[in-house]
């Protein structure tokens, strides 16, 4: 099984960084060449809608696939017919409020947006049961293949059509494209799984199961978005355009490390939930090392550098995103945490979580309303950083403890990877003072920041592949389909 486990987080690791390159390297093409932040607002506003409804589709079913034990051929009709019902339900629902939505985001010329782009809701709840499957079997090789498929005609599409002047709406019709050839590429990586059937008591057993979950799936959405939410009712699609890209960018180490886990992670936390305490225990600390340990450097050179970082790869049009990117940084470092905490407290206590979700939810609201009134788009992007690390980090650390797993073991695995940071953050500010910036500058204070950042983690990479720490672990269920080519970092 660990075999498994590490050749599915290889492939996944793979699949993460192919697609993050290619996807970084479209969002500079389209940020210089033909998008402003305006139109990125606007996108801004297509992509908040998008990933609520993603969170909630299919009501938590799909992740049944992974975790279920048994034949998943017996159950996966009744899961497709449930999430494919409840999918297309929400699309309707969106098409006829789609102008109302975007006119209370802020942003009425994103309704057509919204009913172009969030068809990929109904795609996604028919892909959800091929994709099970392969999370199940961690068949990471053939998911990276689809991936890389849906992303080739995502960018190819969205280039295109952003070169013959159809503006914004290019996102929408480019993703629109990709998802649909990626849904072909599952069905036939996972033959058989696209037959709709129906059992009145699994239908039952699996809301069950899902609806906690995609609760609060829903809820860590809200948790990411209800910034977005609140600078483009505030203060304007132009302004979340800029908000956008920092929040974006402060992602790069959530995406990077943290979904690279995570399209393994629930389903070897899930084969640990069964095991003993200490077997589970052992298994979180060493997850939680590595995705410490990998998160820490790109968040400390994206804070330190961030505004010679921003005007030299998006333009000098973007610089007024490099504030708040040094506070998102933060939160994206949190953000990796946490998600990793997700998945391991979601294959025990998921109404807990649920709870806990619900409690950073409500913070969020009022801090980030006074400072973005106070402050603007920094404000926003400050708030966010003084809720999760005041009022949030605490009950997941509590939650972890209650689960057997040591808050010394969590808290001294972060002592190295963050004294590695202070290192790294001095040493390229002091060779950016030196050279400034532009590309050789910028390589050069990140490769010497990375240097000063080796001594510190080299020893945790020496004990973790001598086995120490235990079992290797693996993250969560996610939406089928990614729109990946839109994505402005």
């Amino acid at each position: 099984m660990n075999r498994r486990v590490a050749t599915a987080a290889r492939w996944s690791l793979v699949n993460t960084i192919v697609r993050r390159l290619g996807t970084f390297a479209v969002g500079v093409v389209l940020a210089r060449l033909y998008f402003g932040p305006y139109e990125w607002g606007l996108y801004s506003v297509g992509l908040l809608v998008l990933a609520m409804l993603l969170s909630l589709n299919e009501m938590g079913v799909s992740l049944a696939l992974v975790r279920w034990e048994g034949d998943i051929r017996r159950f996966a009709p009744t899961v497709l017919t449930l999430s494919t019902l409840s999918s297309s339900a929400f699309y309707l629902l969106l098409y006829f409020t789609a102008p109302t939505v975007a006119r209370l985001l802020g942003s009425p010329d994103a309704t057509l947006m919204l009913r172009v782009l969030c068809l990929t809701v109904i795609i996604d709840g028919i892909a959800c049961v091929p994709l099970g499957q392969l999370n199940r079997e961690f068949q990471q090789f053939r998911r990276t293949a689809v991936d890389i498929l849906n992303f080739v005609v995502n960018t190819v599409a969205t280039i295109a059509l952003a070169a013959a002047g159809v503006g914004a709406m290019a996102f929408a019709w480019g993703s629109l494209a990709g998802n649909l050839v990626a849904l072909a590429g599952f069905a036939l990586c996972a033959p058989g799984m696209l037959r709709f059937g129906w059992n009145k008591e699994q239908a039952r057993q699996l809301l069950r199961y899902g609806l906690p979950l995609a609760s609060a799936s829903l809820l860590t959405l809200g948790i990411v978005n209800v910034d977005s939410v609140v600078v483009g009712s505030v203060l304007g699609p132009a302004a979340l355009g800029i908000y956008a890209m920092a929040f974006n960018m402060s992602s790069w180490p959530v995406r990077m490390v943290s979904e690279t886990a995570r399209r393994v992670s629930f389903a070897g936390f899930s084969r640990l939930a069964d095991s003993s305490p200490a077997e589970f225990a052992s298994g979180f600390v060493r997850a939680f090392t590595l995705v410490i340990a990998a998160a820490v450097p790109i968040c400390v050179v994206l804070g330190v550098l961030a505004l010679p970082i921003i005007t030299f790869v998006y333009g000098d049009q973007w610089a007024a995103a490099a504030l708040p990117l040094q506070f998102l940084v933060g939160l994206g470092l949190l953000r990796t945490a946490v998600e990793l905490s997700y998945d391991g407290l979601a294959t025990r206590v998921r109404k807990t979580l649920m709870v806990m979700q619900a409690w950073w939810l409500l913070a969020l609201i009022p801090v980030l309303l006074l400072f973005a009134h106070r402050w603007g788009v920094p404000g926003v992007a400050a708030g966010h950083v003084v809720v999760a690390g005041l009022l949030v980090a605490p009950v997941f650390l509590w939650a972890l403890v209650r689960l057997g797993i040591p808050a010394g073991q969590i808290l001294l695995a972060c002592v190295r990877p963050v004294l590695g940071g202070v290192a790294m953050g001095v040493v390229a500010w002091a060779v950016h003072r030196w050279l400034g910036g532009g590309f050789v500058g910028l390589t050069v204070a990140g490769l010497a920041a990375l240097a000063a950042y080796v001594p510190f983690v080299l020893p945790i990479v020496k004990r973790l592949r001598s086995g120490a720490a235990g079992a290797d672990p693996a993250p969560t269920g996610e939406p089928a389909l990614a729109v990946t080519a839109a994505d402005p970092s």
